[in-house]
């Protein structure tokens, strides 16, 4: 049986700035990644847990039961599975960058938080990883 702990991914949030927010997340995405600073690292792939979770601010648009009008999990996913296709990276915070970097890409959202953990570095350790939050940053 698979036990759920909770997260701070799980944690309710308030509306950012009193907005109704709609949250996309992904959980417990399991992808192989060529990931670590050893050189015994470059030659397998590892295990990686990603966890996301995507603040899309409402804006009273109907949605029309039409996934054109909201932000697709499915994309979210595909896009997270190219990022780590691209090849090495060395560090877990270096992939949190480039997942954070492809969720934001679509410009509905608002806020990206992202965990990435290895999953068999230590053999008395669930996991090791980072978690990272970043904002949209409008140009």
């Amino acid at each position: 049986m698979t036990v759920h702990r909770m997260t701070a991914l799980d944690a309710p949030r308030p509306a950012e700035a009193g907005q109704p927010v709609r949250r996309v997340f992904v959980r417990d995405l399991v992808l192989a990644c060529s990931i670590g600073v050893y050189r015994y690292e470059r030659d397998a792939t590892q295990r990686v847990r990603i966890n996301l979770d995507l603040a899309v601010p409402e804006d009273g648009a109907a949605l029309d039961d039409d996934i054109a009008n909201v932000v697709s999990y499915e994309d979210v996913v595909d896009r997270v599975r190219a990022a780590v296709a691209r090849g090495h990276v060395n560090l877990v915070e270096t992939l949190a960058e480039n997942i954070a970097s492809v969720c934001l890409q679509d410009g509905r959202v608002s806020t990206v938080r992202v965990r990435v953990e290895k999953l068999d570095v230590f053999s008395d350790a669930a996991s090791v990883g980072v978690e990272i939050e970043r904002p949209h940053t409008k140009v």
